[in-house]
């Protein structure tokens, strides 16, 4: 091995393990900033600094242990952030749902039906109904954008033959005052919630006030799966009441959570891209079987568009029946 060679191979070497320093301190940089530790920022950025021209001026292994040693240090740190249910929250997410499901009744605690005035001013209304499970008729997927065609919330509204529609959709619980970052969901800054709600308040809040562009998709489902289907929520939101976890941005967000228990009802579901580009929901629904499109994707998205349906019709009348019906 030639001199000039093995110069090489080190300097290789310590361009990796400077870049791994760089990488993992810049992680652990948004980590302490997002939860407000600044005195620890400082030294945290110092100890980056100094490791990696430590790296640079005389090599790459002492450095990389003192470095390995920090980083334990804020993994320990990490870990020990602990999500709760008990905080100042948001009066939209400011209860926790539960159910108990009897033979065909499944009775539900704090379940959403605010009257929207605007984005920001609502009456606050929850309450605590009873369905019975052998009355489901059929599902569909409610896919709202706020911004990038590749970014979008997914939700499930269950019908019932009495004529009543229940929505569930998995959402980060911001407290007080909080405002969302996507960045920030990496990072431990909301728990997740399931809420439960009725169709003029979650997805009116989405089409009225906020001016989303929104699509339903009715579901391929058996009434069996529909049921299965709607206990593995309930299940899901007597869960998080007992065991708070943490949102994630990529990893348990609203489309992860309903990808994690559909696949308990179909295990040869397939994992794909598009569950983390929500906005392409629909072609993998598609694809997957889930709902009909025998002339395309964009003719699926045109019928089931509803925004314009929802925003004609108001959130005062029978605001269901109006995003099932054509305009005209």
């Amino acid at each position: 091995m030639t001199g000039a060679y093995r110069a090489g191979m080190e300097l290789l070497a310590a361009a990796l393990v400077a870049a791994i320093v760089f990488v993992s301190g810049a992680w652990g940089a948004l980590a302490l900033w997002y939860h407000g530790s600044r005195l620890a920022l400082g030294a945290y950025l110092i100890a980056v600094v100094a490791c990696i021209a430590a790296i640079v001026l005389f090599g790459h292994a002492w450095p990389l242990v003192a470095w390995g040693l920090v980083l334990l240090s804020l993994l320990g740190w990490w870990w020990r952030i602990a999500p709760s249910n008990d905080r100042d929250w948001a009066d939209d997410v400011a209860r926790t749902l539960t159910g108990r499901i009897d033979g065909d009744m499944a009775q539900l605690s704090h379940v959403r039906d605010f009257r929207w005035t605007s984005e920001d001013t609502y009456q606050v209304r929850w309450a605590n109904p009873s369905y019975d499970l052998s009355r489901l008729q059929h599902a569909d997927a409610i896919v709202s954008y706020w911004g990038l065609r590749s970014i979008a919330h997914a939700m499930v509204s269950f019908a019932f033959d009495d004529g009543r529609y229940l929505v569930f959709s998995v959402e980060i619980r911001k407290k007080r005052g909080q405002a969302f970052s996507a960045i920030g969901g990496f990072f431990k800054q909301y728990e997740m919630i399931l809420i439960a709600a009725t169709e003029p308040d979650i997805i009116g809040v989405r089409t009225n006030m906020r001016m989303e562009d929104t699509y339903l998709l009715p579901l391929n489902a058996h009434a069996d799966t529909l049921r299965s289907l709607f206990v593995a929520y309930v299940d899901a939101a007597n869960r998080l009441a007992a065991r708070p976890e943490w949102y994630n941005t990529i990893t348990s967000n609203c489309t992860t959570l309903v990808y994690r228990m559909a696949r308990r009802l179909n295990p040869g579901l397939p994992m794909d891209i598009r569950l983390l580009a929500t906005g392409y929901l629909p072609e993998y629904l598609r694809d997957a079987g889930a709902v009909d499109a025998p002339d395309g994707v964009e003719k699926l998205r045109q019928r089931s568009a509803i925004s314009e349906r929802a925003r004609a019709a108001g959130l005062d009348g029978d605001f269901s029946a109006a995003i099932r019906t054509p305009v005209s």
